[in-house]
C-alpha cells in the first residue's frame, strides 16, 4: 500500500503520517508513506523528525496548484489524503484571501484533477466544520445548508463542492470529513490553545477576543486522525462525514483552564475587540453520527488531552521558539 499525504507537514498531516509509519492504523502496517509538502511557513519537517528515519517515509516539496509538482510524485499510490490547505481564520481576513482561495480551491481541484489522471482508487479529501457557518442551538448534520462566513471558510466550501463534483462527474471515489477544532502536540503557534499556553508559559499575556462568548466544539487530534483513517477504510464515494469531539467549551472557558494549567490568573489576560468582525462565528457544533456508524468515538477526554498538550510546549521549547521567533520578525 502506498499513501500520498498533502499537507504531511504540517499540524494535523503530520500525526496522521507519524501514526501510520508506527503501527497505528490496522492493514496499514506495512504502508509506504510519500508526505507532499509546499513548507509554507506551518509546514514544518521537524514535525517528522520522529519518522524521517523510517524506510517506508519518503519526502516530496511540492505545490497541490502545480500540476507538473504532482505528476512528477503521485502516480503509482493506491490513496491520497489531502490535508494541504491555509486554515488560519485571522490570516484570510487580514489581507491574505488570494492565497486561501488559491490553495483550498485550485489546489484542491488540482489533486483530485490528478487523482482523476492517475486513476488513484482512493481518495479523502480533509475539510472543517466552518463550511456550515454558525449555529445557535443544535448541532450541523452533514446535509446542512453551507454558510462561510470568513474567505477561509468559504475557500474550504469551494474544495468540498469541487469533491462532490469530481465524485459525480468522474466517479473519483473522494470522501470528505468536516472537524471541529482541533488541538494537540505539534500544533503551530498561531492558534489559540498553542498560542494561550506559549504565552502563558513565558508569562506574557493572552488576548481574548469580546467576553470570550464564541463556543467551539473540541477534537484532540489523534481522534482526527482516526476518524479520517476509518472515512479512508469505509466512507462512500462522494460523501461527507463530520468529526468531532464532543466537548463544547466557550473560549472563556476555555482560558479559564489554560490558566489553570499554566500556574496564571487573569491578570494574564487581555479582553480586546474581535477584529474578525463577522467572520468569527458565535458558535461550532457537529453531529457526528454518520461518522460513529463506521465505527467512530472520540477517546481523549479534554482535560486529559490538555494536560498532555500543555506537558508538550512545556517539554519542546526547542520545537516551538523558534517559530514563535520567526513570526515576531516577520511583522
Amino acid at each position: 500500500m502506498r499513501v500520498f499525504v498533502t499537507g504531511g507537514a504540517g499540524f494535523i498531516g503530520s500525526h496522521y503520517v507519524r501514526t501510520m509509519l508506527t503501527g497505528g492504523y490496522a492493514g496499514f502496517e506495512d504502508a509506504e508513506v510519500t508526505v507532499f509538502d509546499a513548507l509554507t511557513y506551518a509546514g514544518n519537517l521537524a514535525n517528522l523528525a520522529p519518522v524521517a528515519d523510517n524506510p517506508r517515509y519518503r519526502f516530496v516539496r511540492g505545490d497541490i496548484r502545480s500540476r507538473e509538482d504532482l505528476d512528477a510524485a503521485l502516480p503509482g499510490h493506491e490513496v491520497v489524503v489531502n490535508f494541504a490547505a491555509e486554515s488560519h481564520v485571522d490570516r484570510s481576513i487580514s489581507g491574505a484571501a488570494t492565497d486561501f482561495v488559491t490553495t483550498n480551491v485550485l489546489g484542491a481541484q488540482q489533486v483530485f484533477e490528478a487523482a482523476v489522471r492517475h486513476e488513484i482508487p482512493r481518495v479523502l479529501h480533509v475539510s472543517t466544520d466552518e463550511v456550515y457557518g454558525s449555529i445557535s442551538e443544535g448541532s450541523w448534520t452533514e446535509d446542512h445548508p453551507l454558510e462561510p462566513n470568513s474567505p477561509y471558510s468559504a475557500a474550504k466550501a469551494g474544495g468540498d463542492l469541487l469533491a462532490r463534483a469530481y465524485a459525480k462527474t468522474y466517479g473519483l471515489n473522494i470522501s470528505v470529513t468536516r472537524c471541529s477544532n482541533n488541538y494537540g502536540p505539534y500544533h503551530f503557534p498561531e492558534k489559540v490553545i498553542p498560542l494561550f499556553v506559549t504565552n502563558l508559559l513565558d508569562g506574557l499575556t493572552v488576548p481574548l477576543y469580546g467576553q470570550g462568548a464564541n463556543v467551539r466544539d473540541w477534537l484532540f487530534v489523534d481522534d482526527h486522525c482516526r476518524g479520517i483513517q476509518l472515512v479512508v477504510e469505509k466512507g462512500a464515494p462522494g460523501e461527507f462525514y463530520n468529526i468531532g469531539g464532543g466537548r463544547e467549551l466557550s473560549n472563556k472557558e476555555l482560558t479559564e483552564k489554560l490558566l489553570e494549567a499554566t500556574g496564571r490568573d487573569w491578570s494574564s489576560v487581555e479582553n480586546i475587540v474581535d477584529p474578525r468582525g463577522g467572520g468569527h462565528d458565535l458558535r461550532y457544533s457537529v453531529d457526528y453520527s454518520k461518522t460513529a456508524a463506521l465505527g467512530y468515538a472520540p477517546r481523549m477526554p479534554f482535560e486529559e488531552g490538555l494536560a498532555l498538550t500543555v506537558q508538550w510546549y512545556r517539554d519542546n521549547r526547542a520545537w516551538w521558539e523558534p517559530l514563535k521567533a520567526a513570526a515576531a520578525t516577520a511583522r
